[in-house]
């Protein structure tokens, strides 16, 4: 009877390697096809990062511009801070890149990045005249939050308000 138990304990063991070797060869597959198939970045979570990082881009460098927009009296020193301040803001947006994710979103957010650039570009040489005049370049800023609206809404999100933001 020693023997036998013997005998099946030895079969068992002989047939536990195999069955242990047999699952680590199908590992290194397993793992092949997990690197392969990452997923999908979701489009809309690499929408907000880019929107968000559109406003604070902006808000690093407006704050003397928002100064000089908000106040009730603003002296020209406060007038040449804020030109450079626009200036700033626009040399900081040209500098923004749309993330690979948003490929087929690419063409309105760099129109819309030009177009924001080229709107704090023109609010810098309004603020050197005398009386400057603001509405063309309000029309450039909101021609950008209708772009960046239009690519919100192809990742079926709600538009944003730029201006809310800022």
């Amino acid at each position: 009877m020693k023997k036998f138990w013997i005998l099946f304990a030895a079969i068992t063991f002989a047939l536990g390697l195999t069955a242990c070797s047999a699952d680590k060869e199908a590992e290194p597959e397993k793992a092949e096809t997990e690197k392969v198939e990452k997923p999908a970045v979701n489009p809309k979570s690499a929408m907000y990062k880019f929107y968000m990082s559109v406003v604070n881009t902006i808000n690093e460098a407006d704050a003397d511009l928002n100064a000089y927009e908000g106040a009730e009296e603003p002296t020209p020193e406060d007038k040449a801070a804020a030109s450079e301040s626009a200036a700033a803001v626009a040399s900081k947006v040209e500098g923004l890149e749309v993330p690979a994710e948003l490929k087929d979103q690419k063409a309105d957010l760099e129109a819309a990045i030009k177009d924001l650039a080229e709107s704090y570009n023109m609010k810098a040489e309004e603020l050197k005249k005398d009386a400057p005049a603001m509405e063309a370049a309000d029309e450039k800023f909101a021609q950008a939050e209708e772009k960046i609206g239009a690519a919100f809404e192809s990742v079926e999100m709600k538009k944003p308000s730029l201006a809310k933001e800022l």
